[in-house]
């Protein structure tokens, strides 16, 4: 049996789900992004509790359609953009229908109706936030990160860069630089 959960990707949270399904004495197979994968069938009794335990120790237990569909879409982009060394060569678009096994229209749908956001914009925050990431402790130039995060040209980034953080990714770099340093010296 799956159980999906709402947590940030972090070893702490896996961490705190295993701790909660440890408590209430369910086997699990895998704790990996936003799924659980238990042995056994789970008791209504056993659920509650669960969602009840999670919910103290800030996660959520996604028991709506939508709202794992929703969650299953936001870690298959988090992943690809955070968690894999190179991006697929495909577009995003067939990426994740291909992932997820459902239409993109579909998921779009869904996801605008849920988040309020489209899919695209969803994925170019994730983007940039990536970019930040690449900008301040990689050892990589602006070319070198608008060639592995897919982008047609430097400009394109610096554009939609500006774009999201109200700066150029250069000054973004030196005002964290900066701060850093700052930081360092006190």
């Amino acid at each position: 049996m799956i159980l999906y959960i709402k947590y940030m990707v972090s070893l702490r949270c896996k961490m705190m789900v295993k701790e909660e399904l440890s408590k209430i004495g369910l086997q699990y197979v895998v704790v990996d992004l936003g799924t659980v994968e238990i042995l056994e069938d789970i008791t209504p009794e056993q659920r509650l509790l669960l969602k009840n335990n999670l919910l103290l120790s800030g996660l959520e237990l996604l028991d709506n359609k939508k709202s794992i569909l929703i969650e299953k879409i936001k870690n298959v982009i988090i992943e690809m953009i955070h968690y894999s060394d190179e991006l697929p060569k495909a577009n995003y678009s067939d990426f994740i229908s291909k992932k997820l096994g459902h239409d993109y229209t579909y998921l779009a749908n869904i996801f605008s109706e849920v988040k309020g956001i489209t899919i695209q914009q969803f994925i170019i925050f994730h983007k940039i936030e990536r970019v930040k990431e690449l900008l301040l402790y990689k050892e990589l130039n602006l070319t070198e990160i608008a060639h592995r995060l897919h982008y047609s040209s430097v400009a394109h980034l610096s554009n939609q860069f500006k774009k999201v953080t109200g700066l150029s990714p250069s000054f973004y770099k030196q005002l964290k630089q900066k701060r850093i340093a700052n930081l360092e010296n006190m």
